[in-house]
């Protein structure tokens, strides 16, 4: 009869417990997110995840959890109650209340393992989805608007964005809901312990002064005080968790780059210059790690001191209630139990400070990559106009970050048949007005008339993307599967033909071909996409002026309606560019006309 009156109580505790925690966690979130930096930090980052005009999901699964969590505190409070009852019939020598006690041990113990695996279940599942969209929404604003190019022009870009999108989003999630969850289960706890704690409780003699229920209130100084001491410990420990992350990250960095730019370190013998300075950042690495571990030795050792006079501490206080048979002992230990799990309760800030201190550390990464995607955002862009297949520059001014002039006022059109070649020394802002037509110059003015998304650029090194041939081929578009015989031609036609029949081999294709041949690739990449227009930034560098004269040439003859701008140094170009434009700098510019020899078939 009692079990069935704590059943029935426990239901009516949950709806209550429930209906109050739903109202004040939403309270609490609202001040937080309105009042404190990092809660601004986190509503930006979840907050359009949890609208529920985007979808009610998350927020139905956050109220099972939430419930889930309320539930662990009303087993764990039966659980007490039930260790009162057991102690009290072995001290009784009750053998048959004892097997009862045993049989309802089995049933909480059972109930309890459902909901801990139930629990972890659905957390794991909510953790996932919102890593999967928040991995999706950052790397989106990521991508569009090119911010992951044009947040270089900013003052903060912000370190190692690789892994704020790999790491810090997982971080961020599990911490979000473990350390949200962790609170509101201390704070329940805390609650329904403090009410088991104080009809455990008698009167408290201390310095000549009766206090009543004093067990009660004794806990709460002594937690509170334990907690100003962890917290002034332990408050170096955010500045140092977020230095941990970056400097884990640059080290990571630094040894990709080794990897990306072996061979070149390998022909300059560089090996004693990179090896000191990925000691040298391994090395403030090391140095931060040690930072955290004495100051973690201090902050744990503190907690681990009070946690261990917690043990004691009311055995000591109830003992004289025990021995003078005012408490059986069932009483004196759930006393025991509840003063520990109140303790905890109340501690769990103090105990979780180094948690808290990591969270802050991924909130701060993380929110700076988004106020770089923003700053980035905000940049100038040029005026960019589509008129089809037209190519001209109106009123075209280039200036440098620091506001220096490096062109002034180009007005040009570009024709199919007659390709441009833009020349001029080192620092004219030659490459500069190719990332303007590409748009991807935020300090210029005037007009851009260029196809909107029919173009093509080819950089001195072209980008080739892991995976097989044929997609380094047919990038940025996603390859012909069906058809072999114009990649395979495309190859031929470009002097790669004793590749054909590694076309979907996947390898990193980047290391595997000299920087010649992947500029021939890029040629192959050219025939196969057929622009309207193309624009060529010393895209034949690598190549010899035979191989340079056969690529143009072989240009010129499968894509003659193709509008061809080129930047280059070498005059063997001006045999293939009808008209050049001269930048001579601090802002001069000159459009001639030369002499375009006939064209010859492509040998």
């Amino acid at each position: 009869m009692h079990w069935n009156q704590e059943l029935l109580t426990s239901a009516v505790w949950l709806a209550k417990a429930y209906g109050i925690t739903v109202v004040l966690f939403v309270a609490a979130s609202y001040l937080l997110v309105r009042s404190t930096l990092w809660g601004k930090q986190f509503w930006e980052l979840a907050g359009p995840y949890f609208s529920p005009r985007r979808s009610w999901r998350p927020l139905a699964v956050l109220a099972l959890i939430l419930l889930l969590t309320l539930t662990a505190v009303r087993i764990n409070v039966l659980i007490s109650i039930w260790y009162n009852g057991m102690y009290t019939a072995l001290q009784k020598l009750d053998e048959p209340a004892f097997w009862v006690s045993l049989q309802i041990f089995a049933v909480l113990a059972s109930v309890h393992i459902a909901r801990i695996l139930l629990d972890y279940y659905i957390q794991q599942r909510f953790s996932i989805h919102w890593r999967v969209w928040l991995n999706e929404y950052l790397l989106s604003r990521w991508l569009d608007k090119q911010a992951y190019h044009r947040s270089q022009y900013l003052s903060d870009v912000g370190d190692n964005p690789d892994q704020r999108i790999q790491q810090d989003i997982a971080s961020y999630v599990s911490s979000s809901l473990s350390l949200s969850m962790g609170v509101v289960n201390a704070m329940v706890s805390t609650f329904a312990y403090t009410l088991i704690l104080w009809g455990l409780s008698g009167e408290l003699h201390l310095f000549g002064l009766v206090i009543p229920r004093g067990m009660v209130f004794l806990v709460y100084v002594y937690v509170l005080i334990g907690t100003v001491i962890a917290f002034k410990i332990g408050r170096p420990l955010i500045r140092l968790n977020f230095l941990n992350e970056r400097f884990n990250a640059d080290y990571r960095y630094t040894l990709v780059r080794v990897r990306e730019y072996a061979e070149s370190i390998a022909f300059y013998r560089g090996e004693k210059v990179e090896g000191a300075l990925l000691r040298n950042r391994f090395g403030r690495l090391i140095d931060n790690v040690w930072r955290i571990v004495f100051r973690s030795m201090k902050f744990q050792g503190f907690n681990l001191i009070v946690s261990q006079i917690s043990v004691v501490f009311p055995m000591i206080i109830q003992a004289q209630r025990f021995f003078t048979k005012q408490i059986t002992l069932g009483d004196l230990m759930q006393t025991s139990q509840a003063f520990g799990t109140l303790h905890d309760n109340l501690s769990f800030f103090r105990s979780a400070y180094d948690d808290f201190a990591g969270y802050r550390a991924v909130l701060n990464r993380l929110s700076g990559f988004t106020d770089a995607i923003v700053g980035a955002n905000e940049l100038p862009t040029p005026n960019v106009r589509d008129e089809g297949r037209r190519v001209a520059l109106e009123g075209l001014t280039l200036r440098t970050p620091a506001n220096t002039v490096l062109l002034e006022d180009v007005s040009l059109s570009i024709d199919a048949r007659a390709p441009l070649l833009i020349r001029g020394r080192s620092g004219a802002g030659k490459t500069t007005l190719l990332r303007a037509i590409a748009g991807l110059w935020p300090y210029c003015d005037g007009q851009i008339v260029r196809p909107a998304n029919d173009v093509l650029f080819l950089s001195q090194k072209p980008y080739l993307p892991l995976g097989t041939l044929r997609d380094a081929l047919y990038y940025p578009a996603t390859p012909d599967l069906q058809d072999d015989e114009r990649a395979q031609q495309s190859l031929i036609d470009v002097q790669l033909g004793h590749l054909i029949h590694q076309l979907d081999d996947p390898a990193d294709w980047g290391r595997i071909l000299s920087l010649g041949e992947q500029q021939r690739l890029a040629f192959g990449r050219l025939l196969l996409a057929h622009p309207v227009a193309a624009f060529l930034d010393e895209a034949t560098s690598a190549m010899d002026e035979g191989m340079e004269d056969a690529m143009y040439r072989l240009v010129r003859e499968r894509l003659t309606d193709t509008i061809l701008v080129s930047v280059g140094h070498r005059s063997t170009l001006l045999a293939h560019h009808p008209r050049q434009l001269e930048l001579s700098g601090e802002g001069r510019w000159k459009v001639s006309d030369s002499v375009m020899p006939a064209l010859q078939p492509a040998g």
